[in-house]
This record gives structure tokens, C-alpha cells and sequence, in this order.
């Protein structure tokens, strides 16, 4: 049991699909209650979040955003806040944050925090001026790379606080020191949405190169997404069809984690890469791009390699590595396995949020305004914004 107990938090995540984002969240509401915090959830119906909550105590209730600008549902956020008089009101993504545009100061003793979970660049404007540092009291950042792209557009670094992601090392089997028997063909797997940033088509022409070379090899992607027919397309185009197959959504990656022998994460971009501490703990090798948070998970040579971004040659070459000595990649999963276990648990993640909140909470200021003042007089309508 906590010692910090008794507060009452809502959660706000109104997305559709499912990635890492939602899977900490459900961690982080296990762990939150189990604490002796009341814990409410704002989520959309039909989505994955809410289908995976259900056969908990959370108590969820139904709400969907269309996109950043859709404000219809602020005056029935503004009356859930002021009803329920939550301690905490925590939007987990970029949609949900963009609600603090119009909620004003609906009740006095309520703390906002947002989660940043991306490393795009901040513009230095009056629009996110507003959003982080008027309506929101804290900001969580998921890495040391998120928390220097909040300051360079113009966040005020005390509103930063970096907590890394965590997950659960248990739910991973730690396999045992035995290679692939040699007549079987290694596996290459990649889990996440199937979208341009996450670089899908630079593994696949990886995996051309490295068959014109002579390996024998199968790739598995789990994930759906936008990018899902073109990238089957490009795999037919590559003459890969043997070689490759798409899994679909996976809620649980445990037993593909199981299932495969190298992990490859060729983002463009990514503020954390919540698969790559999964696969870690999974004592996986990590071949995964240098981008974003990720140099602050994987050591470079020890726990898996580190790739330029679009650079489908220097992931093939990192792969041939590994496939040619057994031993490092057995090593490199290890490495990576107790990495996690000493930095990046869940448990660990929660603790700091729970603590974060609890010191919000007991700040005597809140640096917020109400929407009446602020923007130099502008006023927007729910009906307004939804229109534009």
C-alpha cells in the first residue's frame, strides 16, 4: 500500500487504436488503484483501451473526439469535473490536451497534466505557449529528448518533469541459453502501428539486401495501420512474399516476443519506443534507429545496435551480425533483460507519477487562467472551433 493515498484522478485518453501509450495506461490504473486512488477513464467506446479496461474496477466512461479542434465535448467535461471535484485530470495524448484550450478554471483545487509522448518539434507560438505553459500545471515527458524539443519551443523547463515508461519484466519469459537449432530459419520481428514515421519499408529493404546476400531469414510485423497495403504491396515488389508475413494487432506481444530471435524498431521518429524496453525485457537483441528517446534505452554495442533513420544498408548490416554470431545475440538480449529490470519497470514509472501528482497537488499556486482571459480577449465557442 502507498503511503500517499486518497486521491482522485481522472484520466483522459479518447483514442481509437491501441499502442504504447494506452498499454502503460492500463498498467498505470492496475497500479494507481491497487494504491487506494480512485481512478475514472474517459475513452472512446470502440476502442481497444476501453475493450481491455473492462474487466476491471476502473470506471470508464464513453467519449469521442473527432480531432484536435472538436470542443463539443468541453461543457460535459466541464460539468464531470466540477461533480466529481477530481484532485488530478491527466490527458494522456495530444488530442485530449488539446481540450485545455477551452476548459477554463472549472474547479479550484484540480491539477492538469499533460503527457508528451512524441519528439516533434514545439513552434514557438501563442497556441502552445498556451497549451503548456497557461493551462496545464504539469508536463510529463517520456525521455530526455522530449523534455530538450518542450524547451527548445518555448516550454518553461520547470513545468517539465521526465519519467520514463516502464513495463512489466514478468509478463516476458526469460528464454534459456539455447540457440535456434541451425536447420531453422532466424526470425526478425517488429511490432507498432503501421505508419510512414515508424519506417516499416526500410526493414523490407533490408531484407532484400540481406537475401540477395544469401541468408535465410523471416521477418514478422505486427501492427495495422495506414501503411498496411503499401507496405504488402512493396514486400511483393521486393520478392519477399516467402519471407514475410503481417500478424495484425497484437494487445498482447508477449508470446511473439517468445516467438522471435531479433527485434527491429526502424523509426523516423519516436519519443520513447515503449517495444524496444518490451523486447528488452523479452531478452531480445534491439536493432533500433537513433532517434528520439531511444539512445536512452539501448547502449550501443551491449544491449543491440543503433541505426541511422532511413537507412535500410546499416540495418542490414547490424542484422548479419547477429546472425552470424549466435553468441553476441544471446548476450545483447541479456544485457538488455536486465536493463529493464534495474531501470524500466512499471512499477517504477507509476511510483514517480503517483509522486508527481502528490507534489502538484500540495503546490499552494496554479499557473493557469481562465479561457475568458487569456489570448488577448479571444473567445472560442465549442460550436466555433468544431466548425473551422
Amino acid at each position: 500500500m502507498s503511503e500517499l493515498c486518497g486521491l482522485k484522478i481522472l484520466h483522459i485518453d479518447p483514442e481509437k487504436s491501441w499502442g504504447g501509450g494506452e498499454s502503460e495506461l492500463l498498467h498505470l490504473l492496475n497500479y494507481l488503484s491497487a494504491w487506494g486512488h480512485e481512478n475514472h477513464l474517459l475513452c472512446h467506446p470502440e476502442g481497444r483501451l476501453s475493450a481491455a479496461i473492462q474487466n476491471s474496477e476502473i470506471r470508464t466512461i464513453p467519449f469521442r473526439i473527432r480531432n484536435d479542434l472538436d470542443m463539443r465535448s468541453v461543457p460535459f467535461l466541464r460539468q464531470l469535473i466540477r461533480r466529481e471535484q477530481y484532485d488530478i485530470v491527466h490527458f494522456h495524448t495530444k488530442r485530449a490536451h488539446a481540450l485545455t484550450l477551452c476548459l477554463g478554471h472549472v474547479w479550484p483545487n484540480v491539477r492538469f497534466i499533460v503527457t508528451r509522448r512524441m519528439d516533434y518539434a514545439v513552434r514557438k507560438n501563442w497556441y502552445h505557449d498556451y497549451l503548456y505553459n497557461r493551462r496545464v500545471d504539469g508536463i510529463i515527458a517520456l525521455s530526455r529528448k522530449i523534455e530538450s524539443v518542450l524547451i527548445e519551443g518555448g516550454v518553461r523547463r520547470e513545468k517539465i518533469r521526465v519519467i520514463y515508461t516502464g513495463v512489466e519484466p514478468d509478463r516476458f519469459q526469460k528464454p534459456p541459453n539455447a540457440h535456434r537449432p541451425a536447420t531453422e530459419k532466424l526470425v526478425v520481428g517488429t511490432v507498432g502501428l503501421l505508419a510512414e514515421r515508424k519506417g516499416h519499408r526500410f526493414l523490407l529493404e533490408a531484407a532484400a539486401l540481406l537475401k540477395g546476400q544469401g541468408y535465410r531469414l523471416k521477418y514478422r510485423f505486427a501492427g495495422e495501420g495506414p501503411e498496411k497495403e503499401r507496405l504488402q504491396k512493396l514486400t511483393r515488389e521486393l520478392g519477399l512474399k516467402q519471407e514475410v508475413t503481417f500478424d495484425g494487432f497484437l494487445c498482447d506481444v508477449s508470446n511473439f516476443l517468445t516467438e522471435i530471435d531479433i527485434f527491429v524498431l526502424p523509426s523516423l521518429y519516436e519519443g520513447m519506443g515503449v517495444a524496444v524496453l518490451e523486447a528488452m525485457a523479452a531478452a531480445k537483441p534491439v536493432i533500433a534507429s537513433r532517434v528520439g528517446g531511444i539512445p536512452e534505452l539501448i547502449e550501443d554495442g551491449v544491449s543491440g545496435f543503433l541505426v541511422a533513420p532511413g537507412n535500410a544498408i546499416a540495418l542490414a548490416g547490424s542484422l548479419s551480425r547477429l546472425v552470424v554470431e549466435p553468441q553476441l545475440k544471446t548476450q545483447m538480449g541479456m544485457k538488455g533483460r536486465d536493463r529493464v529490470e534495474a531501470d524500466f519497470t512499471m512499477r517504477q514509472t507509476a511510483k514517480k507519477i503517483e509522486g508527481y501528482y502528490c507534489e502538484l497537488c500540495s503546490h499552494p499556486e496554479i499557473n493557469r487562467v481562465s479561457t475568458s482571459s487569456a489570448m488577448n480577449g479571444t473567445h472560442f465557442s465549442s460550436v466555433g472551433w468544431h466548425d473551422r
